[in-house]
């Protein structure tokens, strides 16, 4: 059984980015640890991912013994690792890769360790727990939210999808089990949500794997779930300043936003895809990955002047930001820009853009996808041959990539090129 890594691991991965870090006596104002976990969380979603760690581990030292602050520890770590893999795009989680991005080695062996560390001391409490009082809703959360990053972890930077996939379900169970003891608990909802909905999306012979192994299913009542938890946490937030509200609501708002940015990609409902993106805009305004998701979301609703004045945008903000990037980011800016370009006729501005895009250090698949793009140009301006030569160079790369997509419209671009 070929098992994705479950939807909830985007839910988070836009938030990881680069923007000026808050002052010192910002930081020093939360000195409770769950004043400081939710200012960490309000961190990471804003891309300070040092600041968030720096809190996140004071939280810990405050409680040692409670396994929300080393739950969330583990899932900044976490975050960290897919931003430096590059895996943080919707781009990623729509279908279109044969393999995860996990295939690109271990990851760094004291972040792993503090990783392990966290993830299962925070099972582990929340285990105590369960056992303590097997009918405390919360007990079961904590549990559930741990073993959850536990099965994205395994997933997505281990690789191991069956390992994953039994976490996963431990997931779902325990998060089932909170909606059964407290109704009310529709933060819950993001784990069960989202595992109903991606079970709705398998092949007919993979749902019935799933629902045999204990998943529930439903398209409908998943996204419902979600837009429940997301109006659950903003329900939830306005208890600490402008910084820290969007932490509060049980970790879930937010993951719940992202996941439905992807979800309403996935079903075309592009319309509230952005309007979701720009609620998160509202609540996360130093995330510059926001625009860029903005702007392809934008792209793939046909919407080109809307696209290239987001993407625009949010380069203007990549300018002037000093700190990491993901792994070929610019060159990933420049071509969905040069594809916004492209769609508008605007052929000089785009062919500037998707040139860019095919720098050394661009991933396989966005220089692929570019390529594509300047065959298509090259097609519009009656060059034939050029445009051959771009979707070879296309199609190479774009199987490096383990991109399909973009390789069927590499061939498809060459079969028009030969005049077929």
């Amino acid at each position: 059984m070929k098992w994705r890594p479950p939807i909830f691991v985007v839910t988070l991965l836009s938030a990881i980015s680069t923007f000026s870090l808050l002052s010192t006596g910002s930081i020093v104002y939360a000195q409770t640890s769950s004043e400081l976990r939710l200012r960490a969380l309000a961190l990471a979603y804003n891309l300070d991912h040092d600041q968030a760690l720096e809190l996140l581990r004071r939280a810990v030292a405050l409680s040692p013994d409670e396994p929300a602050p080393h739950r969330s520890l583990a899932s900044v770590l976490w975050l960290n690792l897919l931003f430096r893999r590059g895996a943080v795009t919707v781009d990623h989680y729509l279908g279109s890769f044969s393999r995860s991005s996990v295939d690109l080695g271990k990851p760094p062996p004291e972040i792993d360790r503090e990783f392990r560390l966290h993830v299962e001391r925070a099972i582990s409490l929340a285990e105590r727990r369960v056992a303590a009082n097997p009918g405390n809703a919360q007990a079961h959360f904590d549990l559930g939210a741990a073993v959850g990053i536990q099965a994205s972890y395994v997933a997505t930077v281990e690789g191991r999808m069956l390992a994953g996939f039994r976490a996963a379900q431990r997931c779902y169970d325990e998060h089932e089990k909170v909606l059964a003891l407290d109704p009310s608990r529709k933060d819950a909802g993001l784990i069960v949500g989202t595992y109903r909905y991606l079970v709705s999306t398998l092949s007919l012979p993979m749902r019935m794997m799933a629902y045999v192994v204990g998943f529930g299913g439903g398209r409908e009542r998943g996204i419902q779930m979600l837009q429940e938890t997301a109006e659950f946490g903003a329900q939830k937030a306005g208890v600490l300043d402008t910084e820290a509200k969007a932490g509060v609501g049980n970790d879930s708002r937010t993951d719940a936003l992202f996941a439905l940015v992807l979800v309403y990609n996935r079903e075309r409902r592009f319309d509230d895809g952005l309007r979701a993106l720009q609620e998160l805009r509202r609540l996360y305004p130093r995330n510059r990955l926001l625009l860029l998701e903005a702007g392809a979301t934008a792209l793939r609703a046909g919407r080109a002047q809307q696209a290239d004045d987001l993407l625009t945008e949010g380069l203007a903000m990549l300018a002037k930001d000093q700190r990491a990037r993901i792994p070929g980011e610019e060159a990933l800016w420049r071509y969905k820009r040069g594809a916004a370009r492209a769609a508008l006729g605007r052929a000089d501005a785009a062919l500037a853009d998707l040139q860019s895009a095919t720098s050394a250090d661009s991933q396989a698949w966005v220089h692929g996808r570019a390529r594509v793009e300047l065959g298509r140009l090259a097609l519009k301006r009656g060059d034939r041959a050029a445009a051959a030569v771009e979707a070879r160079q296309a199609e190479t790369l774009c199987v490096r990539g383990n991109d399909p997509a973009c390789v069927q419209d590499a061939r498809a671009l060459l079969r028009r090129s030969n005049g077929r």
